[in-house]
């Protein structure tokens, strides 16, 4: 990757914590402190540190990102699918921040009292997706494949939920999901 590309998905990434300063999005969590990790799913510290349960799904996008550069760009254009990911991620940032998503969130799944990301916790969300992409571009497709089933499964197993049930939940809530995600 040329440094111009490296520089653009820094430019990007600041980008987007500009707009979540200007959505008013908390810098930090609300408790007054930043963990590097925070593994309690149902509690207000959720998605407000550097990472949670929800990092592995960040790493698989990262994943499906270079995945699908792999398969859609040619050539130089490959320079620059990491800025594009970080863009996409970051436009997700926007999005599941948004009232919108936090009250889809509230309604069709088990975040009831879900208020968003603090902005810390979104650009740890971005790097966790940039590292997963780096980590996929050196990895055989099998390794990120094993990868990426695995962390499916020991957070479904760990939290009964995943990036695959995230989905699901926000385009097709399913009452039975619900009920089991509740324990």
């Amino acid at each position: 990757m040329p440094r111009s590309a490296a520089i653009a998905a820094l430019l990007i990434g600041l980008a987007v914590v500009g707009v979540l300063f200007a959505m008013e999005r908390p810098p930090i969590c609300t408790c007054g402190t930043i963990k590097l990790w925070h593994g309690v799913v149902n509690s207000s510290e959720n998605s407000q540190h550097l990472a949670d349960w929800y990092s592995f799904s960040h790493v698989i996008h990262g994943f499906l990102f270079y995945a699908a550069a792999h398969f859609a760009l040619r050539g130089r254009a490959r320079n620059w699918a990491l800025p594009l990911a970080v863009a996409v991620e970051g436009f997700w940032e926007l999005l599941e921040n948004s009232p919108t998503i936090i009250n889809r969130y509230r309604e069709a799944t088990i975040a009831l009292g879900y208020s968003g990301d603090s902005i810390v916790n979104s650009m740890a969300d971005m790097g966790w997706m940039a590292f997963g992409f780096l980590l996929a571009s050196r990895l055989p497709a099998w390794a990120t494949i094993a990868l990426a089933v695995g962390f499916e499964l020991m957070t479904l197993a760990l939290i009964r939920d995943n990036l695959t049930l995230n989905i699901l939940m926000l385009v097709w809530p399913v009452d039975a999901i619900k009920v089991w995600q509740g324990g």
